[in-house]
């Protein structure tokens, strides 16, 4: 018997002409006639046996010959809809955090949570996920051993409100814990303003040893010194102003991070109006920030979980500095910004106008140190 009558052997060259579906179905048409030799036409279709025979088992079932998907019909690792449903209600919540976060909200409210791979997956399953900003994380981070050795001060960049008014967002953090002591909305970026902020801050959580800063004002003045008035009202109080070295932005890493936080949860979600509306809702995210939202740089702790207030109170009147007996003090002039000492004027930076200094000698040879308590303000020669 030869293996296929003209009319077949007609439809077999015209393989190219049909559909996949309709080859299928021919070629299982062909397989069920009477002496068909099955293996060769496998061949000459182009499949295995194995596959040959599946479609020849779909055919007599009455299936058809579709590619069927290879996903189980049941995924034993598939959240229930409960656990689904938390996930987006965590994520309506707070539409900025991610699967690591809301997984250890999630723990914490005592669902038995799945992989952050599994939550990330609901995220993108209802269409939750937006891109990534700022670029690939620091995988190096330093951090200060305690709460309040160091925080971190800066304003992040201005922005305006709906009445017109600018508003400059001041942010405090502390290094250790990530605490958000601050968030004031500024309308400028004055020392006065800057102070009036901190002292509510110093009475609420007590002083730092000291604050990280850039170069800028208030803490740095329009001229590039290091000597301002902010910076001595912080040395009155124990207080010391570290300057991040120029043009390096990273130094200041925790503080560019809260910043684009604070892009991410505030200001993408919600408009605001006035100072005043703008200062309630900085208020509430802050309190968000610190006792609910999980951070990452902190191994998923929540910033309130490593922060306690500074044991050092803020004082009811600020401290005068003061001298030893015996010491050469003299008081800074205010029209000329100077001191007098051994029958010559001596300049000083302009922000010591009314201040007491002391004189130190050097050495022997005429050489003395302007100090401010403890610190070094400059170097004077009597000699020259």
């Amino acid at each position: 018997m030869t293996l296929f009558r003209n009319d077949a052997e007609g439809l077999i060259m015209s393989w190219k002409a049909v559909s996949v579906m309709e080859q299928r179905r021919e070629l299982v048409r062909l397989a069920m006639m009477e002496g068909a030799n099955r293996r060769e036409l496998f061949r000459r279709f182009g499949v295995s046996a194995e596959t040959g025979y599946k479609w020849i088992s779909r055919a007599s079932a009455g299936s058809d010959f579709a590619d069927r998907s290879r996903k189980p019909l049941s995924n034993p690792l598939r959240c229930s809809n409960t656990v689904e449903q938390a996930v987006l209600r965590v994520r309506d919540q707070h539409p900025a955090w991610g699967a690591r976060k809301i997984g250890n909200v999630l723990e914490r409210q005592g669902f038995e949570v799945p992989a952050t791979s599994t939550v990330h997956a609901i995220l993108v399953r209802h269409e939750r996920i937006f891109p990534k900003r700022g670029g690939e994380p620091a995988h190096l981070r330093f951090e200060r051993p305690e709460p309040n050795e160091l925080w971190q001060m800066d304003f992040k960049g201005a922005s305006t409100l709906g009445n017109g008014e600018r508003l400059h967002p001041l942010t405090v953090i502390d290094d250790h814990s990530r605490y958000a002591l601050c968030i004031g909305a500024c309308g400028d970026e004055t020392r006065t303003t800057v102070k009036a902020q901190l002292e509510q801050v110093f009475r609420h959580y007590g002083l730092p040893q000291a604050f990280f800063v850039d170069n800028g004002n208030p803490w740095g003045d329009s001229q590039g010194g290091v000597w301002t008035k902010f910076r001595i009202w912080l040395l009155k109080l124990g207080v010391h102003l570290i300057h991040a070295r120029p043009y390096h932005p990273q130094s200041r890493g925790k503080n560019e991070r809260f910043h684009r936080s604070m892009d991410d949860e505030v200001f993408a979600m919600r408009a605001m109006a006035n100072l005043s509306e703008a200062q309630y809702v900085f208020t509430d995210w802050r309190g968000t920030y610190n006792y609910e939202r999980p951070h990452e740089g902190i191994a998923m702790q929540r910033p309130a979980e490593r922060y306690w207030p500074s044991p050092r109170p803020m004082p009811e009147k600020l401290p005068h500095v003061e001298y030893g007996q015996g010491e050469i003090v003299r008081k800074v002039t205010l029209n000329t910004r100077s001191i007098w000492f051994r029958g010559k004027e001596w300049n000083v930076p302009k922000a010591f106008a009314g201040e007491s200094l002391a004189l130190r000698p050097h050495n022997a040879n005429g050489e003395y140190g302007i100090y401010f308590g403890a610190h070094l303000i400059k170097t004077i020669d009597l000699s020259s």
